[in-house]
């Protein structure tokens, strides 16, 4: 099966760096052209640079902070007048770690407010021009949590649930226009927000960084951490014209951690 993302416009959040980053390497090789988003424009720049051009894709990026949704409005309303979305991505770095008992509410505010107030904006900014070519593709990258939560991150595991259940409703809602909405939920994957997660736990449990990374490893059937390029091929397919017919999933992307069927 050869996968072609040719003549598709694909907004990807969080492109700096990790799977979102990855993604965005993954699309290009596949024909899409490349609209990154992310805080940090200096390693925006550099993602761009480097990013394959098979077809003489013009990749750009928008450097913007979630935390100022005018701020995102107003780029979304800016790319729409200029390209047509055909695959939306929706990543954004996870909230801190802590228990639930004690997360304050501001905590769960403002997780809010980046990832379903600003998906809300991406999707009903690029559904109309979804709608007119009769095709669309919706991607929302999470978590694991989605199916059991885990343990110390209690916000993110409220937020990632509040995400699945919006982009199920979401893909009911327009899949008789070619749009899918799908979210993907990576396990424990080898990326910087990771990395920031071993460190809490090391610190936490009095122990080395190595030795947290192998206790977590040694949670994994696959017995090591994944890939960024792992979650970035399943999310590739799903942008595909070949899962069509695959809509309102969660797929686990995690060596076979999760224990639910």
């Amino acid at each position: 099966m050869i996968i072609s993302l040719k003549g598709k416009y694909a907004l990807i959040g969080g492109a700096s760096q990790g799977i979102g980053k990855s993604i965005a390497q993954q699309f290009a090789i596949s024909g899409a052209t490349c609209i990154l988003l992310s805080r940090n424009a200096i390693a925006l720049q550099e993602v761009v640079n480097n990013l394959a051009t098979p077809f003489n894709q013009q990749h750009i990026f928008f450097a913007v902070d979630y935390a100022d949704i005018a701020g995102v409005q107003n780029v979304i309303n800016n790319i729409i007048k200029e390209h047509p979305v055909h695959i939306l991505i929706n990543n954004t770095g996870g909230p801190a770690p802590g228990l639930i008992s004690e997360a304050d509410v501001t905590a769960f505010a403002d997780a809010f407010n980046r990832h379903i107030i600003i998906n809300q904006l991406f999707a009903q900014a690029v559904l109309p021009g979804m709608k007119q070519a009769g095709f669309g593709r919706i991607i929302n990258i999470t978590s694991t949590s989605v199916k059991i939560p885990l343990p110390n991150l209690g916000v993110s595991n409220t937020i990632r649930a509040a995400v699945a259940g919006w982009a199920k409703t979401l893909s009911n809602e327009v899949a008789s226009y070619g749009i899918t909405v799908n979210t993907v939920l990576p396990g424990f994957t080898d990326t910087p927000r990771l990395e920031s997660l071993i460190k809490n736990i090391a610190t936490s449990s009095d122990i080395t960084i190595e030795a947290a990374k192998e206790n977590m490893e040694r949670t994994v059937p696959a017995g090591r951490l994944g890939q960024p390029k792992e979650t970035a091929a399943a999310v590739t397919f799903l942008a595909s014209d070949q899962a069509a017919y695959i809509n309102g999933i969660t797929l686990p992307v995690d060596g076979g951690r999760t224990g639910v069927i």
